[in-house]
């Protein structure tokens, strides 16, 4: 018997195609023009097609991504729903695939899938990549792995896949612990799980939360700023292990005064953050300040937790908690 999966169409490259009056491409196709384009799709599964918005990766914000992940939630709680396809722009797809799993507490499989082409280019990958999505999607392998992103064949946990290409097909990796799986001519392959899950109750985020990218000789300035901007948290992405210049660490210091979470990540593709050394502004000393360590997450996915954390507690111990349990 067939199973029924949802698919949320809410824009991205995968519903474009190119308009000469603009000299580029737009969003302009439908959840069921894009259907129409999928051979095969009808016999995997059947489909339930909603229309959500056409936005592109850029467009999405926090805030359509909660309420994205509260129609979600809203169909997986239906009995005749067996999972969940989201098609999204690739530019911000992580993060909002990461928010979903964050907040989606369902044993149905939820997965993310984009396209790097649109559908006036030639190798337009918008079909194959939305058919392997609903295959996984429509897989008992998949129950309770989670919210995955399906690109190129490719099955990776929301947690830990991230764009590392501006346009190639396989753009989407897994840096740290690579795939969870593949669809290999049809059949959906699931090698292990995804580490480090942990579900949050949100419904709402606190915003806004500013990500910092630090780099050699900067200071405070751009810390100083987004206080004064009235952030409600800071994500600094660190040097290696989670270092900052010395001059950067006044402003964390007034940051950390104030109440604000200041989370640590580190700007380097793999590797987690630790508190290996103590000069100022190295990882021990932070630590000592207060910040807190996102471990293996990336700026961006650091900065949906923390948003979603804030919507729960302000209290920095148990935000810290929600970041640095070894119970996940």
């Amino acid at each position: 018997m067939k199973k029924r999966i949802a698919i949320y169409f809410t824009g991205g490259t995968i519903s474009m195609k190119y308009d000469p009056g603009v000299g580029a491409a737009v969003p302009a196709l439908s959840g069921k023009e894009i259907i129409d384009n999928v051979p095969g799709l009808t016999e995997v599964a059947d489909v339930e097609i909603v229309d959500f918005g056409r936005y592109p990766g850029p467009h999405m914000t926090p805030r359509l991504m909660m309420e994205l992940s509260i129609k979600v939630r809203e169909a997986l709680a239906r009995a005749d729903i067996d999972g969940v396809v989201v098609t999204h722009g690739t530019d911000t797809l992580e993060e909002t695939a990461y928010m979903l799993d964050l907040t989606v507490a369902s044993q149905k499989p939820v997965v993310f899938v984009g396209a790097m082409r649109n559908s006036s280019e030639i190798g337009w990958d918008g079909p194959s990549n939305l058919l392997s999505a609903v295959r996984v999607a429509s897989s008992d392998r998949t129950r309770g792995l989670g919210v995955m992103v399906v690109m190129n064949e490719i099955i990776l946990a929301a947690g830990e896949a991230t764009k590392t290409h501006t346009e190639s097909f396989d753009a989407f990796q897994g840096p740290n612990f690579g795939a969870l799986g593949a669809v290999d001519r049809g059949e959906v392959l699931i090698h292990r799980s995804p580490l480090g899950r942990i579900n949050l109750n949100a419904t709402e985020i606190a915003e806004p939360v500013w990500l910092i990218k630090i780099a050699a000789g900067m200071d405070s300035t751009l810390i100083d700023a987004a206080i004064y901007a009235g952030a409600k948290g800071l994500v600094i992405e660190a040097l290696g292990r989670g270092n900052v210049p010395p001059d950067c660490v006044p402003g964390l210091e007034r940051a950390i005064a104030l109440g604000l979470p200041v989370v640590i990540v580190s700007r380097c593709l793999r590797g987690r953050i630790y508190d290996s050394y103590g000069y100022e502004g190295g990882g021990k000393h932070l630590r000592q300040l207060g910040v807190i360590s996102a471990d293996f997450l990336n700026g961006q996915k650091a900065r949906i937790k923390l948003a979603v954390a804030l919507g729960l507690t302000s209290k920095r111990d148990e935000i810290r908690a929600i970041f640095e349990s070894k119970s996940e």
